[in-house]
């Protein structure tokens, strides 16, 4: 089972390399998460400011990092 940190990391991954993508995306992207955790991570950062979501359709949102955290994040996932 991964850390939440682990968690985290995985799913800003997916974000950073491939921004506007919608929660299910993200979650085929990430097969050893459930949809539950990918959820959770979004929903935190984006309360926290870290993440955008944008609407796409009804019921349908982007997600994509925040202007001011997306060059600190691309950064991180060159490391």
């Amino acid at each position: 089972m991964m850390s939440h940190h682990e968690t985290d990391d995985r799913v800003l991954e997916v974000i950073v390399r491939s921004q506007g993508r919608t929660l299910d995306d993200i979650v085929l992207e990430c097969p050893e998460l459930t949809w539950n955790q990918v959820f959770i991570v979004i929903d935190r950062l984006s309360r926290e400011g870290a993440l955008r979501l944008m609407p796409k359709e009804r019921g349908c949102y982007t997600v994509h990092l925040a202007s001011d955290v997306f060059h600190d994040a691309r950064q991180y996932a060159r490391v």
